[in-house]
């Protein structure tokens, strides 16, 4: 990651003159007294270390979203923003989830103005959908959130970093201490763009805490709280593992589609996204692989334990590991030493001058909607509802050789093949299959790929006749009213405006 603080070509400095030397803690104060210097960061209160740090209102504020629905920091940290009387905030979290309903009252109240996201579910999407907040939301890719950051246009003032546990400098990982999360992926780029950073963190070991993916040369001041996380609660939601009959058929399809695709050979690289359908396709590649007696060079991901699964195995030599999504790839991260853990600029951003999502071979990606020009919406639901998140969905779709969306061709009678999505996250252009229940879909700018489904006698059907097929089941669904104003703008990876999200009509 690359900070732009170089001065423009051709200015030069004014450079005053030095001081003389007056002591050798004239200038560094903490120096002169041992026990400060040792445990200068540690403050008994989030509001201390939110004096210290000066946070104005109308700054920004940052957290990542590791826990999942189990995270305890936005929530309270938040609380206690609003209990100071601060108003007019920027909300800058990796994403947001159903457990940060009671952000309402603080958008209610002032407290925030603005919020960038990858997504967001739950009473908080419902209400903002809604027309709940004066500003649009910005939603962004986790590519896209990196080069935001990095161009300036999201300034984080402060970075409130939820740790299990730390030492006294603020070194700390994701897999020390009781409530472990994992990968701080998310975590990493903002404690090296941000202004300030104040750790929370259960526990307090022993210096030094060893690996360290939070630095305690990035770290200003440090809080020990009873809860940052519930670790449970992490694979919920669109991180679970799927036991639904439907969607381990559309795995088992998806996996069949690698396997015939014309990369699944040996030394090939792969990510599976969230969704019950993509996590799960996983389970259905290791007698596949077996039987063509190949290994996958690198998995990247949001990790699973299906994927640590593989790599214990050894059929996967390398986990790159931006999210952990269960306890078993939080284990395998600290116990494995080709299970490794990386930033989400590393991940994704294309800002980055080497991502690893354009060196993926596959990646398989759910919906919510899919349309004729295989355009998809991860973000709103049927309704016009934000539920959803664009994640890394745009970054690897575009990075990888083979993108394949799975998803099921109707949900609770509800077409997920539409003429048009009704919000525009991934392009169309770098999507190649969409996995149905139903059959499989190619895009037509690769043939050379249908070429191969057709050969190995896989359900290949046109988009027009899977489109045909759902409509026959459920209708044609009524367009969804909405009003004039937009709630939500929808960022590509490159920061461009590919959507807007407008009010849905009450």
């Amino acid at each position: 990651m690359d900070k732009n603080n170089h001065s423009a070509p051709g200015r030069s400095k004014t450079v005053a003159e030095p001081e003389l030397f007056q002591g050798f803690a004239a200038k560094i104060p903490y120096l002169a007294d041992p026990v400060a210097k040792l445990d200068r960061k540690l403050v008994d209160t989030v509001q201390e270390a939110v004096r210290r740090v000066g946070l104005k209102d109308g700054m920004t504020i940052s957290f990542h979203h590791a826990y999942r629905e189990g995270d305890k920091v936005i929530n309270m940290v938040v609380q206690i923003l609003a209990d100071m009387g601060f108003k007019d905030l920027t909300l800058a979290s990796s994403s947001l989830v159903s457990a940060n309903a009671p952000l309402i009252e603080h958008i209610k109240n002032g407290v925030i103005r603005k919020i960038y996201t990858s997504g967001m579910r739950g009473k908080l999407a419902d209400a903002i959908s809604h027309g709940l907040m004066d500003e649009p939301i910005t939603v962004h890719s986790h590519g896209g959130r990196c080069a935001l950051i990095e161009t300036g246009e999201i300034n984080i003032d402060v970075a409130f970093i939820g740790v299990s546990a730390c030492d006294a400098y603020g070194n700390a990982n994701g897999f020390s201490g009781r409530s472990r999360c994992g990968s701080l992926g998310y975590a990493m780029v903002d404690a090296y763009f941000a202004k300030n950073v104040i750790m929370l963190t259960e526990e307090i070991v022993a210096y030094p805490n060893a690996p360290a993916s939070i630095r305690q040369d990035q770290v200003d001041w440090i809080v020990q709280v009873d809860e940052v996380g519930d670790p449970a609660k992490i694979s919920v939601g669109a991180a679970r593992a799927t036991t639904n009959p439907r969607e381990l058929l559309i795995a088992r399809l998806s996996a069949e589609v690698m396997e015939h695709g014309g990369y699944f050979k040996d030394g090939f690289s792969m990510q599976t996204g969230t969704g019950g359908s993509s996590t799960a396709t996983v389970r259905f590649l290791e007698d596949r692989m077996r039987h063509l007696d190949i290994k996958a060079q690198w998995a990247l991901g949001g990790q699973t334990g299906g994927m640590v699964d593989l790599h214990n195995k050894g059929l996967i030599g390398t986990l790159l590991d931006t999210q952990s999504f269960d306890a078993v790839a939080a284990r395998s991260l600290e116990s494995s030493p080709n299970h490794v853990e990386i930033s989400a600029h590393y991940y994704a951003s294309p800002m980055s001058k080497g991502a690893v999502v354009d060196r993926l071979d596959m990646v398989i990606l759910s919906a919510l909607e899919i349309d004729l020009d295989f355009n998809v919406n991860v973000l709103t639901g049927s309704d016009g509802v934000m539920r959803g998140a664009s994640g890394g969905h745009c970054d690897t779709a575009a990075g990888a050789k083979l993108s394949i969306v799975a998803a099921p061709l109707i949900r609770s009678r509800i077409p997920t093949v539409v003429k048009n999505v009704t919000t525009r996250v991934t392009p169309g252009e770098t999507v190649g299959v969409l996995v149905t229940d139903h059959g499989i879909a190619v895009n037509p700018n690769r043939s050379d790929v249908e070429e191969r489904l057709r050969a190995a006698n896989l359900p290949v059907r046109t988009m027009e006749e899977l489109y045909q097929r759902a409509i026959s089941i459920t209708g044609e669904p009524k367009p969804i009213e909405f009003l004039d104003k937009v709630v939500g703008v929808v960022r590509y990876r490159d920061g461009t405006v590919i959507d807007t999200v407008r009010q849905v009509a009450k």
